[in-house]
């Protein structure tokens, strides 16, 4: 008997997917915000599949930006992390897909994720461990959205990561004007003063995203800050 091929989905099968899911919990804003970004790393970038999950050489992807997370369910289910046939359930009781992804629970989650802070902290520590261990290949992405840079704790994190050399740390911040405490061009200052490879682009243009997550920066922590449209209330 012939196997069926198993489908491949393209970014324009990703709005189908998440019409999949739906609840009073979904977060639509804070998940469309970040699917642009999600989808040119898990198409273009990241090596990681699910075959290689357990890879001491994969690379590592951090949502910190745990709210909303339908974006990343639906990539996820796209390249073939987690089934399809998972989507309808999400946010019920017996459903693997919570509102906020438990990497014990979904295939490809490296954190368990959804108080907002503490993705950014945990990749400066996901970098050193990996180059304690003499693992120097692997790349280290976390994507944060704007209003988490008002927690103290990623502020140490950038911080340190800038003179420490972490070049094999990459943080993707979503900028949807949602920051309380914020001004024009104090993201980008703010990774630049502490010593970051910096790069602002259009959040929803595939090919400027793509040439800023693969721009060389040796020497230095890499930030993404990709610009989408203002969440509306």
């Amino acid at each position: 008997m012939t196997k069926t091929a198993e489908r491949r989905y393209t970014y324009e099968d990703l709005s189908g997917l998440m019409s999949l899911m739906s609840g009073d919990e979904k977060h639509g804003p804070a998940a469309t915000s970040t699917l642009d970004a999600l989808w040119v790393l898990y198409d273009r970038v990241l090596r990681v599949t699910p075959e290689r999950m357990d890879d001491p050489e994969r690379d590592r992807f951090l949502l910190s930006k745990g709210h909303g997370p339908m974006a990343y369910y639906a990539v996820l289910a796209a390249k073939s992390f987690v089934p399809v046939e998972w989507l309808p359930g999400f946010g019920s009781y017996d459903s693997p897909l919570g509102h906020h992804p438990d990497r014990v629970l979904v295939p490809g989650a490296e954190i368990g994720s959804g108080s907002l802070g503490h993705g950014l902290p945990i990749a400066v520590g996901t970098a050193l461990g990996l180059r304690a261990q003499g693992l120097h290949e692997p790349a280290v992405w976390v994507l944060v959205g704007d209003a988490e840079l008002d927690e103290g704790s990623n502020h140490e994190a950038i911080a340190y990561a800038g003179p420490a050399g972490l070049d094999r740390l990459h943080t993707v911040v979503i900028d949807n004007s949602s920051a309380s405490h914020a001004r024009p061009g104090g993201i980008a200052a703010r990774f630049e003063a502490a010593g970051w490879s910096v790069e602002s682009v259009d959040g929803r243009d595939h090919e400027a995203l793509y040439e800023a997550f693969t721009a060389p920066h040796p020497g230095r922590p890499r930030v993404v800050i990709a610009r989408v449209e203002p969440k509306s209330a």
